[in-house]
């Protein structure tokens, strides 16, 4: 669960395709996590492995589906202002709560 949710977060955030690859079968007796993965940059899991020996998953992936992220919600350079990051960059240790 916690990988899946990372690759969806990170395609997300970065309004771009993710191909998680993970091993299947096992090694010494111990199981591998074997859950290969596309994500959309909307998040979505368009496709997966569906077992945990070898296996190819293909996904036809349009390129340009992540510009209207990368446009909008997360646009750094409309969003990003730094001269509102004083209090972050001058502080210095703990303070007292307010």
């Amino acid at each position: 669960f916690h990988n899946q949710l990372s690759m969806q977060a990170g395609a997300y955030q970065n309004g771009t395709w993710v191909v998680g690859v993970a091993k299947g079968g096992s090694e010494e007796n111990v199981p591998s996590l074997a859950d290969s993965m596309i994500v959309a940059p909307s998040g979505k899991v368009v496709t997966r492995a569906a077992t945990d020996g070898d296996e190819l998953i293909v996904y036809r992936c349009d390129l340009d589906a992540g510009q209207s992220y990368k446009r909008t919600t997360f646009n750094f350079a409309v969003h990003r202002q730094p001269q509102h990051y004083g209090l972050i960059v001058e502080r210095k240790g703990a303070m007292d709560p307010a």
